[in-house]
């Protein structure tokens, strides 16, 4: 018979951990930014809690990660500890050991409950290459659509859904060069993504920018449907 494996020491602290992916290395893949994570942990000399079992692994919940080619500001993740540490010192010591880019903007002590569930709400800027009073006329043709379904590849094939009933605020401003959207949706099943909001406002008012857009992630938290505001995860 197989021997069982070694049981691990319960963590002992666990720390909540705001990030940024920025520059080129908003196209870093959730996968890529997870083994650059866990090789920062281990050239930082974290000392990490262990999972149990034939395959002990380090004890890291991520949660909310935006979609590969989106810049953020607001990324997060939890990490269990096997010894009390100071946050502040490990927010210096993975930040020394992430490249430019994924860059450590937080560190707190978690005060309990699911991070997970705290995220309930992004706010996004999305900078397109189209004229402004044209982007103004689909944002607002958009609003006033009950319901805008669009069709995203998923790894269960071709999905549909509406993507109207996430938006809970978007507007459209004037830039150098074509128009920024500001926008706020909400978290649910199937997840809405700004791309799918983009796919809407095509579908809506034939709204095709040229080129890429830059998606650049600027909250996401605690969300206040009234207010149309996206709170601070960390401070609850």
């Amino acid at each position: 018979m197989r021997d069982q494996p070694e049981q691990q020491a319960p963590p002992v602290q666990r720390l909540r951990i705001r990030y940024a992916k920025r520059g080129r290395l908003r196209f870093t893949s959730h996968r890529d930014f997870s083994r650059a994570f866990e090789r920062a942990i281990f050239r930082a000399r974290v000392p990490m809690a262990y999972s149990s079992g034939f395959n002990p692994h380090p004890r890291i919940s991520y949660a909310g990660a935006a979609p590969t080619g989106a810049a953020s500001e607001a990324e997060y993740l939890e990490i269990a500890l096997a010894e009390v540490v100071d946050p502040t010192v490990i927010r210096a010591q993975l930040e020394e050991a992430l490249p430019d880019g994924l860059d450590v903007l937080e560190v707190v002590e978690s005060a309990g409950g699911a991070l997970a569930d705290l995220l309930q709400g992004s706010r996004w800027l999305i900078d397109l290459d189209v004229d402004s009073t044209r982007a103004q006329a689909a944002v607002a043709a958009f609003l006033a659509t009950d319901g805008v379904p669009v069709q995203r590849m998923t790894k269960k094939g071709l999905r549909e859904f509406d993507c109207r009933a996430a938006v809970i605020a978007l507007a459209a401003t004037e830039r150098t060069g074509g128009v920024r959207l500001d926008l706020v949706l909400r978290h649910g099943a199937p997840a809405v993504r700004p791309d799918d909001v983009l796919s809407g406002l095509a579908a809506v008012a034939d709204l095709k920018p040229v080129g890429a857009p830059l998606l650049t992630r600027l909250a996401q938290g605690p969300l206040d449907e009234a207010t149309g505001t996206v709170g601070d995860p960390l401070s609850v």
